[in-house]
This record gives structure tokens, sequence and C-alpha cells, in this order.
């Protein structure tokens, strides 16, 4: 196998044009670069290089053979690079998809926690809905995301995507003016989120199983909005017990 040493001696050749001018910029005497580059051919099995006089020129193998160890080297520097990444620790960009309510509530502490623990990391956050996670994760949008689930709309499993948690649950409420059950809303007007979201499906679900569909008045995706219509009378929604972002969600 060749000597990745005598290699760089070999391409340092190519690149500074005589034996004398690589010693000088690799701190070898020039004998020492000549015995090196020898041994070279005697691994290769061929003529490395042509001697005119005092002069050097490569050979068409020669030539040949820096082009691949620019390659090589090129790969050790990548592998040296990952290797120190390694020892200290992850690094790099980290794309994390959240929704809005846990990009508020629960990613500025997890962030704090991960750049204190991990201080190469760069973590990009985007808001994103639970229900269009996976797409994103395949097209490499996204490394990972917090995402939600109710127990009416359960998530699916997803091909090439890993699942972990739930991170904990807690309970959904029905925000209205007045009190009563879920059937005594039926004709009520109704706040949802926009429809192709998790949320939208979701009071879908639960208003069907209480034998009616929501009449929908007004589609908000912010929370904060959606109570502010409840408290003036233009709407009920469904809404968790605080203003938080949950792993999982549970009706009740």
């Amino acid at each position: 196998m060749l000597d990745v040493r005598r290699l760089r001696l070999l391409r340092e050749l190519a690149h500074q044009g005589t034996i004398a001018a690589v010693a000088e910029a690799l701190s070898f005497s020039p004998s020492a670069v000549s015995q090196q580059l020898s041994v070279l051919e005697r691994e290769a099995g061929v003529p490395l290089l042509e001697r005119t006089g005092r002069r050097v020129a490569l050979t068409p193998a020669g030539r040949n053979l820096v082009r691949h160890t620019e390659a090589v080297l090129e790969l050790l520097e990548r592998a040296d690079a990952e290797l120190a990444r390694a020892r200290t620790g992850p690094a790099g960009p980290l794309r994390i998809g959240a929704y809005p309510s846990a990009v508020r509530a629960l990613l500025p502490a997890a962030l704090a926690e991960l750049a204190s623990r991990h201080p190469e990391l760069e973590a990009m956050v985007s808001e994103v809905d639970p229900a269009a996670v996976a797409a994103a994760l395949r097209a490499g949008e996204l490394d990972a995301a917090l995402v939600h689930e109710y127990d009416l709309v359960p998530g699916e499993p997803e091909d090439g995507i890993a699942l972990t948690g739930p991170v904990f649950a807690e309970p959904l409420y029905l925000a209205a003016r007045s009190a009563g059950a879920l059937a005594g809303h039926r004709d009520s007007p109704w706040i949802t989120s926009p429809p192709g979201t998790l949320c939208h499906t979701m009071v879908q679900r639960v208003c069907q199983s209480a034998g009616f569909g929501p009449r929908v008045r007004h589609r908000v995706d912010d929370f904060a909005a959606q109570l502010a219509l409840v408290a003036v009378g233009q709407g009920w929604r469904w809404c968790r017990t605080w203003a938080s972002a949950t792993a999982r969600r549970a009706w009740c």
C-alpha cells in the first residue's frame, strides 16, 4: 500500500515544481525528499518522475497519482474534522421544527440547556404544524421536530422517521362564555385553527363524537387570538389547562 506521507511529498512537488522548494516548504532536506520519492516509485512499481539534469518532472503516471492523492487527502481531512467534532461533542446546524405554543413555552428553556451542554450546536427553530412535520423531515428541511397528537387524532407511523415520547400529557377543555355539556353547543359558533392543521381535525372529530358538526365562524391559528374572540362572545374553542405546548394532548 502506498504511504500517505510520501504521497504528500509527490503532491507538493506537483505544486512547488522543484525538490528544493518541496524541502523548504516541508522543512526537509532535499536529499530526504529525493530518497522518499524514490521509495514511492518503488512502491508504485512505475516511474513517477522524469529527471532532466538537476530538475525533475512528473510522468503521466505521476500526474495521475497526484490526482488520486488530492482526493485521498481531502477525504482524510474530512475524517479528521469529523473526529474533532466527535471529541468536542455535537456541532453544526440543528434544524428543529415545532408548533407555535411549543416555541413559546417549551423551547426557550430547552434551547438554553442545549446551548450550555453543546455550545458548538447551532439550533435553528422553524414553526411547523405537526401535520407537515413528516414531509419536512423526509425532505431534509428539518433534523428533528416537537409534535403533539390528540386521542382522537393519533399520530400515524411514518417510514424512515423515529418517534420518541410522549414528553407529557394534559387535558383539553372547552373555552366558552357559558357552562354546559358539549352537546349543548351544537348550534354555537366555533373558532378553530385553519383546515389542514391537526387542531382543526381534532375539533371536527370531538364534535362528531358528540353527534354534530361544528358551525365554524372563525379560523384562526393563534391561540391567544382565539381566546380573545371567545371573551367577546365570538365563538367557542378547545383549550388546554395552561398556555404551554405539549408533546401529547388528551381530550377530557
